[in-house]
């Protein structure tokens, strides 16, 4: 008990969405009885009012016939015998249809509805497997001396208290009725019960709301206590999301390598570098008749930019040195994929002047530009 408590006393960060969603899949909801004992005193009480005036009139028709038929009945051997057995047993089943068809119907709406009001309807097989720890001794102690059957107990003992005054009440004042009217007819007791019954029922069913809803909102904190998370929880948690430091710095150093790999592969083949002068370096790939336009192959900022700088002059590939375009270059273009066409009109410039180097052809280059040799 006393480690549970420590425990608790380290779980100081509210339950994250993912640990949430992990207890409903395993079947941990917050879940209060008494809404569905709400809902069962409630139908109880759609029943009294409702249903039972259409119930009690074809019920005591049925009655009426077995009584009536009581004194003709032959219960013995034959023929006559079994149909006289059989026609009583039919009555008396259709009676019983009739009074249990309408209540097991509205009871099974009413145990739905007291499901539905606390939310989605779990179903989860984590619940259904058996548990020996259900069957120890000492865990079923612990259940029994748990703050939660301290209040499952004085809820009981609220509800026995409360509705067992009000029924010994009513129960004296219906008996104290009958013996002091006079001329009380028959038919008329099924209407004078069903009124204190009804009034019993609309007592219960009050307590029932008040009761159904505070231990809702109770169940609700609880369950959000019994989820909260220890920093230590939270980090795992966010590791497991996310990944291990470690390995994601590995990740990240993988990507790094394939994407120096691919410019490696990628800067030999570029028409020409354009550079800022030493913070960026954009690459671009133009082939007469085969392009529409310049394609960027590769950037990069600062070490990068330098490493494509390098890899160009290993490769002799022209660098240009063009700032403003180098750095809207590196701002709008993607790798891979042509360059805006805002700017065909000046790389297309400095291009041409690089098929002219490639044919010997010297001349000034473009304005702005100038070949860096480093």
């Amino acid at each position: 008990m006393a480690e549970n408590t420590e425990d608790q006393g380290t779980k100081t960060e509210d339950p994250t969405p993912r640990k949430l969603k992990k207890a409903r899949e395993k079947g941990d909801v917050p879940n209060s009885r008494e809404a569905g004992t709400m809902m069962m005193i409630l139908a109880l009480l759609i029943l009294t009012v409702f249903l039972m005036p259409q119930v009690v009139t074809p019920l005591t028709g049925v009655l009426s016939r077995v009584f009536e038929t009581a004194g003709t009945v032959q219960i013995g051997e034959g023929r006559a015998g079994l149909q006289d057995i059989g026609l009583v047993t039919g009555l008396l089943s259709r009676g019983v249809v009739i009074v249990l068809a309408p209540v097991m119907g509205l009871f099974l709406l009413a145990a739905i509805a007291g499901a539905l009001l606390q939310g989605e309807i779990v179903v989860a097989a984590e619940r259904i497997k058996p548990k020996w720890s259900k069957l120890s001794p000492i865990a079923g102690f612990k259940r029994l001396v748990s703050p939660d059957a301290l209040v499952e107990f004085v809820k009981s003992v609220a509800k026995v208290l409360i509705v067992g005054a009000v029924g010994v009440w009513l129960a004296f004042k219906a008996v104290t009725g009958i013996w002091q009217s006079e001329g009380f007819l028959p038919e008329a007791i099924a209407p004078y019960f069903q009124h204190y019954i009804t009034l019993l029922l609309a007592v219960a069913a009050v307590m029932a709301v008040v009761i159904a809803l505070a231990d809702t909102i109770y169940k609700r904190l609880h369950w959000i206590a019994k989820q909260r998370m220890s920093v230590k929880d939270v980090r795992d948690e966010i590791k497991e999301q996310e990944g291990d430091p470690l390995i994601k710095a590995k990740r990240m150093e993988t990507r790094r390598k394939r994407s120096r790999q691919r410019m490696a592969a990628a800067i030999p083949e570029a028409t020409v570098i354009l550079t800022n002068p030493t913070h960026y370096a954009v690459a671009l790939k133009y082939e007469q008749g085969e392009d529409e336009a310049p394609i960027c192959t590769a950037k990069g900022a600062d070490l990068m930019a330098a490493q494509i700088r390098k890899l160009a002059h290993e490769a002799g590939v022209p660098v240009i040195e063009n700032r403003p375009l180098a750095r809207a270059l590196f701002e709008v273009a993607e790798v891979d994929a042509p360059i805006p066409l805002e700017h065909w009109q000046a790389a297309a410039e400095i291009i041409r002047f690089v098929f002219d180097l490639r044919q010997n052809i010297r001349r000034a280059p473009p304005a702005g530009s100038s070949v860096r040799e480093d």
